[in-house]
């Protein structure tokens, strides 16, 4: 697959505009052809990173459809006598409970990691993954298909700190991920959560954000303050600040005089690996 389209989204593998018919033959440049394709010959995809679907939100888009009808059309590839879908669940949803036949989509042959990517990039560019749905996407990603962060993040069009970020999030205990894919707190509280080492402390400020006893800015304040108030330079604070923006991870700066040592936080082989990459390329 071609990372650089990738890269761009899929802006570039489907065409901003459709017209009506059987097929629809896309520009010259494009190479894309456009079929209408029976629904009861479209499989879901397995590797749908997304696995919660509002109520309504979907009842939007079949509203939606209603008034201007299907425009995007779906992303498919073949197998056997059906058709697979890569891109386009929700489409795909709202055009069954509206009782079409047929659906645009473009068909084109993928393998499953291509599956997963472009799965991926499409949630993620409409905003419909949570962030729990995405870190398990880029679980996937690494696990299945031995891609790096640093891969993952060059097919997502990311950087690398921030798919790091979001695959810390799986480290919480399960019941703290489950609220999280529910939406009972939000990724800043689950990254706070993150931050507190105690587990009992975790607990207790965790029960707080569910009874909404807390904001997000107050929990940082009562995970990272006490912290900060050991500091004798205020400086120190905004120095390990610009690092671990930087480097993507948890970094603390200990001074004595002139003299100091900087602690570099890693949490598995493949990051101690990234970060030695990031440190000693050539600029």
């Amino acid at each position: 697959m071609n990372k650089l389209a990738l890269g761009r989204g899929l802006g570039s593998l489907i065409p901003s505009k459709s017209t009506i018919g059987i097929e629809r033959v896309m520009p010259p440049e494009a190479g894309r052809v456009v079929l209408d394709i029976p629904l009861a010959k479209i499989r879901a995809n397995p590797r749908q990173p997304r696995k919660d679907f509002g109520a309504g939100d979907l009842e939007d888009l079949i509203q939606s459809i209603k008034e201007h009808g299907l425009i995007q059309p779906l992303i498919v590839t073949k197998q056997g006598d059906f058709f697979e879908l890569i891109a386009g669940e929700r489409r795909l949803r709202a055009a069954r409970a509206l009782g079409f036949s047929t659906v645009p989509a473009i068909v084109r042959e993928a393998n499953e990691q291509q599956k997963l990517e472009l799965a991926i990039i499409e949630n993620i560019q409409r905003a419909d993954l949570n962030p729990y749905e995405e870190a398990l996407a880029y679980r996937a990603l690494i696990d299945e298909f031995s891609l790096t962060q640093e891969m993952v993040a060059t097919r997502i069009g990311k950087s690398r700190s921030a798919v790091a970020n979001i695959l810390r999030l799986l480290d919480l205990p399960d019941e703290m991920l489950r609220a999280l894919r529910e939406g009972k707190i939000t990724k800043s509280h689950a990254r706070t959560l993150l931050g507190e080492v105690d587990q009992a402390k975790r607990r207790q400020l965790f029960l707080h954000m569910l009874e909404g006893g807390i904001t997000v800015r107050e929990a940082e304040e009562t995970v990272y303050a006490p912290r900060a108030r050991l500091s004798k330079d205020p400086n120190l604070a905004a120095h390990e600040k610009r690092l671990r923006e930087a480097l993507g991870t948890k970094v603390n700066i200990h001074r004595t005089g002139n003299r100091g040592r900087i602690v570099i936080e890693f949490y598995s082989d493949e990051e101690l690996l990234n970060l030695l990459h990031q440190l000693t390329q050539e600029k």
